[in-house]
């Protein structure tokens, strides 16, 4: 019997397996799938050394959003244990300057014990305008956020903004790539995802519409049916 191929999932700022609920679902039965942590560690490289510790010895890896940033330094850390690669969502560059003062306040809402107020600020950037009345999207967003809580946002939120640029280190990833975005997505827009593909050898673009930035969510079946693709690449 053939052993099914390993998967690695990574979720978002102060997201979790939830993320992907639809994705482990329909995947399980053709894919190893486990979600790797990035809640722990404080620096980037710490968190891809933990996914790395703990995932199998090659593996697919795909991430969102912060689980791409961590993807991207796992590609710089260890690229020959990535059997292929999905960026969903994320982007190469690193903060501008707009984004890391929106990061800043948001540390200092935290910090000041108002944490439960940090997401109800994100989430009309996460979800394309029409899905911020599902109230099943927007509760589970809500959910992951206050099941993580203030620790790990600040924990998260420092290594996103000293994350460094990947630009420069695209061309190197050799493995078969997936890069999807949302056609609104307003964290990471479509063009940041266009850079990507543009700059990976073996990479496909795909742009959903109708979706935000957690397209995963958003567009569940779509989100599935591509990776199921790209894992048969």
């Amino acid at each position: 019997m053939t052993q099914k191929p390993p998967l690695v999932l990574l979720p978002g700022l102060l997201l979790d397996a939830r993320l992907w609920r639809h994705q482990i679902t329909a995947l399980g039965a053709s894919a190893r799938i486990s979600v790797g942590d990035t809640t722990r560690a404080e620096t980037m490289v710490g968190i891809a050394d933990r996914v790395l510790d703990e995932a199998p010895e090659r593996f697919a890896l795909a991430g969102l959003s912060m689980g791409g940033y961590v993807a991207l330094e796992i590609m710089r850390r260890a690229p020959e244990r990535v059997s292929r690669l999905a960026l969903l969502d994320t982007s190469a560059r690193p903060d501008g300057d707009d984004r890391r003062q929106r990061r800043e306040d948001l540390l200092r809402l935290a910090a000041r014990g108002r944490f439960q107020g940090v997401t109800p600020r994100l989430i009309p950037f996460y979800l394309h305008p029409d899905n911020l009345e599902d109230a099943t999207i927007t509760d589970s967003v809500m959910e992951m956020s206050q099941s993580l809580g203030r620790d790990v946002f600040l924990r998260q939120t420092r290594p996103i903004m000293a994350r460094g640029d990947y630009r420069g280190r695209l061309a190197a990833i050799a493995c078969p790539t997936l890069v999807l975005c949302g056609r609104v997505d307003q964290v990471t827009p479509p063009d940041h995802s266009i850079e990507m593909a543009n700059a990976i050898p073996r990479a496909d673009l795909v742009v959903l519409g109708h979706c935000g930035h957690l397209a995963p969510l958003e567009r569940p079946e779509a989100v599935t049916a591509q990776l199921r693709a790209w894992l048969e690449m």
